[in-house]
């Protein structure tokens, strides 16, 4: 239950849609800071999700002449960059919370965290995450996903395919497993969506509200990925009853548990034989589905993760 408590006026930028939107499900006021024409990383109120009325828009001009009580930073550049050249002085002194997304990306154990400030609460979307970056004096702490999907949505698994959610994945190549997904699907009948799928013929970009029903179709969801954090489409895929496939790294490798919520492993090869015994076998991959979505509502339940934002913000300013 969350705490009763003054409503914090949070200075934050829209970096990922669909982790703003869950965050904002926190009880707070939420002011996103927009340039015009919403270029990545000053997005505001853009496209379909349901905003509620705790989000706002603030223009990158008018950030220095209003009040906030906590600055929430999402990336390098508005640490930087706008916290030096956006904010005002006083701004600048608020308490201040910078949330990394990623794991490291130029080495895997020895990245130092730019941050590097012990009057900054350092929040990692994933434990692994959190072992892998070196965060130098800053205290840190983490907040695992959570999330919401729509009302009804389950998985049905009818479609004797698998499904491959991720952006832009010709153009981020071995990281994202591109390499990976164009030699499973000679094996495996695979559908590939999100932005610029078309390039590896996939289907295309399906909409955020959108996703969940499109996906629940297929009889599993499979993530080629070899080095990112936990992506939000494998936990919305879990918490609608889908069973994932997936290889045995980073916080995935927590995760998914064989024979309990899906299959896990380093080689691919076990992997693929794992997805053609569930195109074979509907029953056994409901079963999984049903643990996925037993995990799912256990551990990145939308109640939690608003509660933990809840309590590092009253952490911050207390």
């Amino acid at each position: 239950m969350l705490r009763n408590c003054r409503r914090l006026r949070v200075l934050t930028w829209h970096v990922h849609g669909n982790y703003m939107y869950y965050l904002s499900q926190t009880p707070h006021d939420f002011y996103l800071v927009t340039k015009p024409g919403h270029p990545p990383g000053y997005a505001g109120k853009v496209g379909v999700l349901p905003w509620g009325d705790n989000v706002h828009e603030i223009a990158i001009d008018d950030v220095a002449n209003h009040q906030f009580d906590v600055v929430l930073y999402q990336h390098r550049t508005h640490w930087e960059y706008d916290r030096e050249h956006v904010l005002s002085p006083a701004q600048r002194l608020l308490p201040r919370v910078y949330v990394e997304h990623d794991p490291p990306q130029e080495n895997a154990f020895a990245q130092w965290h730019w941050v590097d400030d012990p009057g900054t609460l350092l929040i990692h979307v994933t434990h692994f995450n959190r072992l892998m970056w070196d965060s130098g004096v800053t205290p840190t702490r983490v907040i695992e996903h959570g999330v919401v999907v729509p009302d009804g949505v389950r998985y049905s698994g009818e479609l004797q395919r698998g499904i491959v959610v991720v952006n832009h994945l010709a153009q981020r190549g071995r990281r994202l497993g591109a390499d990976v997904f164009s030699e499973t699907r000679t094996r495996v009948p695979l559908d590939l969506v999100g932005m610029d799928a078309q390039r590896l013929d996939g289907i295309g970009e399906i909409g955020n509200l959108d996703l969940a029903a499109f996906s629940a179709r297929y009889r599993f969801f499979f993530n080629p990925i070899r080095w990112t954090s936990l992506g939000l489409a494998i936990v919305e895929a879990m918490t609608i009853g889908m069973p994932i496939v997936g290889l045995a790294t980073t916080e995935l490798a927590t995760v998914i548990r064989n024979g309990e919520n899906g299959f896990v492993h380093t080689d691919v090869d076990a992997l693929v034989d794992a997805m053609l015994g569930l195109l074979r076998d509907p029953d056994e991959a409901r079963r999984l589905g049903e643990g996925a979505r037993n995990t799912a509502l256990e551990r990145f339940h939308i109640d939690r993760f608003a509660q933990d934002w809840h309590d590092a913000l009253l952490h911050v300013t207390a």
